[in-house]
């Protein structure tokens, strides 16, 4: 057992944790704060690792971010969620200050390790994580080892075109982003009930149609409205088809589904499954495994300290 720095950097809140970690995982110290400028944010996690070092040796210093960056270089290129964090050398700056080895790591790719090392992949040598969050990410496990891809930027598979849709989320109509995830879900859901009167229901219980989400969307779906139900089972059927995508093109043994499958497996797993089976080249889909992912609320806190484990 090593002992490791986590930083989990999002565009509100920042997460900095103290670990030990080696078969399992430990979490000693942690906190959290809203995500500042660069300087003031750095600096609370600069003082933080300090007080830490005091009377503690740590071998690994881990950031996990949103992309657009440079992981073999260490630098943040500005992701959306953080419009102010522009050319941070952020590896740098921790390997400088401290003299630790430091690693990089876009969410995706870090929540891939997190889940492989602790969660839902163990055991395996080729994974897929799909994050299914605000937005679709990916992260992929290859050969048993992370494959990050020429410019950091593997695994973006929200931008693939799914569907053919108006709804547009990553920049494309109909794409994986906006047929699955949180932010594609509302917009759906938005988009149809301008024009449905069937969405009645679900524009009251959310206060106004522009204040739908993929939570009230579900919590309404489980009380069998059937606007919101058809909103999930399209969604699933559209999971099934980017599945089949990424099923015969990297031939995992398992993919991973994280936040919002694993809150509702329950509305989305039949269709999911069902146009996986349609889609998909039989062979590939006899070894496959498709599950939820198992860290839940640890899964960003653990994501950092596997990016540290990485660092080493």
């Amino acid at each position: 057992m090593n002992n490791y720095i986590g930083i989990d950097i999002g565009g509100t809140k920042t997460a900095v944790v103290f670990a030990e970690a080696g078969e399992e995982i430990h979490f000693l110290e942690k906190k959290v704060f809203p995500t500042k400028t660069p300087e003031e944010t750095l600096e609370i996690v600069k003082n933080f690792i300090a007080a830490v070092l005091k009377e503690n040796q740590v071998c690994g210093i881990g950031i996990s971010c949103g992309s657009p960056m440079s992981e073999e270089k260490g630098i943040i290129l500005s992701p959306p969620n953080l419009p102010d964090w522009k050319e941070i050398h952020i590896r740098e700056f921790f390997e400088n200050t401290f003299q630790i080895p430091t690693a990089l790591r876009n969410d995706a790719n870090a929540c891939a390790l997190a889940e492989w090392r602790f969660g839902a992949g163990q055991g395996v040598s080729n994974m897929v994580f799909l994050t299914f969050g605000t937005g679709m990410g990916a992260g992929l496990i290859l050969n048993g080892k992370l494959y990050s891809g020429a410019d950091s930027m593997a695994g973006e598979v929200g931008h693939i075109k799914i569907q053919s849709s108006s709804v547009v989320c990553y920049g494309i109509a109909g794409s994986f982003e906006s047929c699955c995830s949180g932010a594609g879900l509302a917009k759906t859901a938005i988009s149809r009930a301008k024009k449905d009167f069937a969405a009645e229901n679900l524009i009251k219980k959310a206060g106004g149609i522009e204040k739908i989400n993929a939570k009230i969307i579900a919590e309404l779906a489980r009380e069998g409205d059937a606007f919101c139900r058809k909103i999930y089972t399209d969604c699933g059927k559209s999971l099934g088809r980017g599945i089949a995508i990424l099923a015969d093109l990297l031939n995992p043994e398992r993919i991973v589904l994280g936040s919002i499958y694993a809150r509702s497996k329950d509305l989305l797993e039949k269709p999911m499954r069902r146009e996986v089976k349609k889609y998909a080249l039989p062979m590939v889909l006899e070894n496959l495994q498709i599950v939820p992912a198992q860290l839940g609320e640890t899964v960003g806190d653990t994501a950092a300290v596997c990016a540290a484990m990485e660092a080493l």
